[in-house]
């Protein structure tokens, strides 16, 4: 099998992780609401549930690598992923399913932070292909997206609102066979701590991190990294536990807005397949301000693309404008994390970058955390999903402000 080969086989790993085991919950959020008689507070502690696991994840992932491995907790988490998504499908209990969703963030977040570490590691001598490997491996979240919007919606039209039962079962089912594959490319890939080793040993540093696509992911390599001032990058940190708690609440319940003003099958399969392009295409619209750009204003641009397309359907709920909320969205959702790379990168040291990408990691799952449940307790209050969705879009703006104020550090530094 060729390096391309492997690293799609891999990329199998963030449709699983990614867009089955998170996103792919507000496609059937309104039928599992209808069905069990939720309020939307308890639709929304659903998402919380499995923010929460997928923090404990990255950060379980960080503690036990050096005595593991990538590979082994990449392993470990797949058909552990799998496996939950299958039984979500068996349960109706909201204690249950709470704890099936936490346990898939758990186990999604090794397989989605080490994934991202393998896929570094697939060429590990040319750096060119090595970046390839990496988009190859992340976009695999957004071809998981457009699987979804394909699939879900349609099953859903066929069973009724208790479909959702047999959705998750199939993604659970595709996901043990997706499991098969990605294992197999994994075992393909040399360990990233080993070549870490072998290059210091000859004296050159190690890649210390990636970023991955819905939040910074720490490689799950053994890098000592020297000190570094989170205050130095306060702006950006705060912008982005903004992007974390922003994002989520459109992610969780734009579906069922759209539901709620009418929007039909057909409809929610466009809007749901173009975000999933949108994210697909999104790394060639931005190429030229990452590579270009310092400081904070990259961050700025990518979140206000994000706030108006979150916005848009606040305006206009017809499909017109929620296709252009998708394309919007989409463009800014996974190009956020991206920016945030980009600043980490020029702004410190190579060994930094570990430690750095650890602390917006937490920020960003804070967020996460937090943006569901506000979102579903807004709407209980209110009578509506407008005022939660309102207020992601504020927050997206505020972040996008915020992040303005990030100064560039490496002017009359090093340059």
């Amino acid at each position: 099998m060729n390096g391309l080969g492997v690293a799609f086989l891999l990329s199998l790993g963030t449709v699983v992780s990614n867009s089955f085991a998170r996103f792919a919950y507000a496609l059937m959020l309104p039928a599992m609401r209808n069905d069990l008689g939720w309020n939307w507070s308890q639709a929304g502690w659903l998402n919380t549930a499995n923010a929460f696991g997928y923090l404990a994840g990255a950060l379980l992932a960080r503690a036990l690598v050096d005595r593991v491995g990538n590979r082994a907790l990449f392993v470990a988490g797949m058909p552990a992923t799998a496996l939950a998504l299958l039984a979500t499908g068996l349960v109706d209990d909201l204690f249950a399913l709470s704890a099936l969703r936490a346990l898939a963030g758990v186990a999604g977040a090794m397989v989605f932070v080490c994934g991202g570490a393998l896929a570094g590691n697939v060429f590990p001598d040319d750096p060119r292909r090595a970046t390839l490997a990496i988009t190859v491996f992340f976009g695999g979240s957004g071809v998981g997206l457009v699987l979804c919007g394909a699939g879900i919606p349609l099953l859903l039209e066929l069973a009724g609102d208790a479909g959702w039962r047999q959705a998750w079962l199939a993604m659970g089912a595709a996901s043990l066979a997706m499991t098969v594959a990605a294992i197999a490319a994994a075992r393909a890939i040399v360990e990233p701590a080993a070549i870490g080793a072998r290059r210091s040993a000859h004296g050159a540093a190690p890649a210390a991190a990636v970023i991955s696509a819905s939040g910074p992911a720490p490689v799950c390599a053994s890098v000592r990294a020297p000190a570094w001032r989170p205050r130095d990058l306060a702006p950006a940190l705060l912008a982005y536990t903004g992007f974390g708690l922003g994002y989520i609440g459109y992610m969780t319940f734009v579906i069922a807005w759209m539901r709620e003003r009418g929007a039909s099958t057909s409809d929610v399969i466009l809007v749901w397949s173009l975000l999933g392009i949108a994210t697909l295409v999104a790394p060639w619209l931005w190429k030229r301000p990452f590579a270009d750009w310092r400081g904070g204003p990259v961050i700025a641009l990518v979140m206000t693309v994000l706030a108006a397309g979150a916005g848009l359907p606040l305006l206009a709920s017809g499909l017109p404008a929620m296709l252009a909320s998708a394309a919007l969205f989409g463009a800014g959702m996974f190009s956020t994390p991206s920016a945030v790379s980009t600043l980490i990168r020029k702004q410190l040291p190579k060994p930094a970058w570990g430690g750095a990408m650890a602390v917006f990691t937490i920020v960003f799952a804070v967020g996460q955390i937090v943006g569901p449940t506000v979102t579903g307790w807004l709407a209980d209050l209110y009578g509506s999903l407008r005022p939660g969705l309102a207020l992601s879009v504020v927050v997206l703006l505020v972040g996008a402000l915020v992040a303005l104020w990030q100064r560039d550090m490496t002017r009359g530094s090093r340059g």
